[in-house]
């Protein structure tokens, strides 16, 4: 291909914080972003304010020419898209693509996911990821194919979790290393550097998937180790929050907590506090430190911040 990727024509496809560094990172760099595309604005709230893409307010910054389709195929859309005449497609944080779409682009269309693929397909990669207690993540580039998250891979960048990481600690990490990583595929792309590799023969053992995040999944089961339960928070902490509850109507996102190694006699979900400055909550195999939470109807704030206004909360137990 040999040519200068400054060159190429880029259509930029992506909603929200996620996919607004790169696509800074391209304009900022002197990249040829030709159009962006993104939601549609949504009303939203009390006053149905018109709520619009991160990716859209930063394009309207930059006065980049936007594309908000409803659907995907439609005529007057996909006609819109092929008169782009685009040299390759990055699409980040969007949504699922028609091959009409992703196969327009002379050199195809290629995406940012947040793990090492093929570990991983999956709309919750970052959150599963610490959920089960995996010590090293990443980003991955890769082509689009008929198939989700199952593109030839085009580059990968390793990123370690610490203990300390939540999913919006991680996100930042992966978000910071991916810029880098688009910046590098393109430029690897238009040099003809680059030779993609199936993920099949990229790894033939177990594959862990990251599906979609529901209500469910965010509920803690204190009869689990506290590894696993340190975990759980941890992999949705800030959004959407582990929860458990404290009686018929009252319940309790946690937003940070720590593994006690204290053993005791009572059930797991039974509170011990000293009503002043902790909560404590018995699990399998020992005590889970809450530290910061917030009760249904009220603000998040520490357990010694709720302790000044909740009275009794031995009264209660998780469940």
């Amino acid at each position: 291909m040999n040519r200068s990727a400054k060159e190429l024509r880029i259509v930029y496809m992506g909603t929200p914080d996620f996919a607004v560094a790169p696509l800074r990172a391209l304009v900022e760099g002197g990249y040829n972003v030709v159009a962006v595309v993104t939601t549609p604005d949504k009303p939203s709230g009390r006053g149905l304010k018109v709520n619009e893409s991160a990716v859209k307010k930063y394009a309207v910054e930059q006065g980049l020419p936007i594309l908000q389709p409803v659907k995907l195929r439609d005529e007057e859309f996909v006609s819109a898209f092929k008169s782009l005449d685009a040299d390759l497609g990055i699409v980040i944080a969007f949504r699922m693509l028609p091959e009409i779409i992703w196969a327009a682009p002379k050199y195809g269309t290629f995406n940012l996911h947040a793990s090492l693929l093929p570990q991983y397909r999956g709309a919750a990669p970052i959150n599963r990821a610490i959920m089960n207690g995996e010590k090293v993540t990443g980003v991955t580039t890769f082509l689009l194919n008929p198939q989700i998250d199952e593109g030839a891979v085009l580059g990968q960048e390793k990123v370690d979790i610490e203990p300390s990481d939540n999913v919006g600690t991680l996100h930042d990490k992966l978000m910071n290393v991916g810029v880098g990583l688009v910046l590098e595929t393109v430029e690897k792309i238009a040099s003809g550097n680059i030779t993609p590799i199936e993920q099949a023969d990229m790894y033939d053992g177990e594959l862990k998937p990251a599906p979609k995040i529901f209500k469910e999944d965010c509920h803690i089961d204190f009869s689990l180790s506290g590894e696993e339960i340190i975990n759980l928070v941890r992999g949705l902490s800030p959004y959407p929050a582990a929860w458990a509850n404290l009686s018929e109507n009252l319940s309790a996102k946690i937003f940070d907590a720590e593994f006690v190694a204290q053993t005791t006699t009572a059930e797991v979900g039974t509170i011990l506090s000293d009503g002043k400055k902790y909560i404590r909550v018995v699990c399998a195999n020992g005590l889970i430190e809450v530290k910061e939470l917030q009760l249904s109807g009220k603000k998040r704030m520490t357990a010694e911040e709720l302790l000044r206004g909740f009275r009794n909360p031995t009264d209660y137990r998780f469940y």
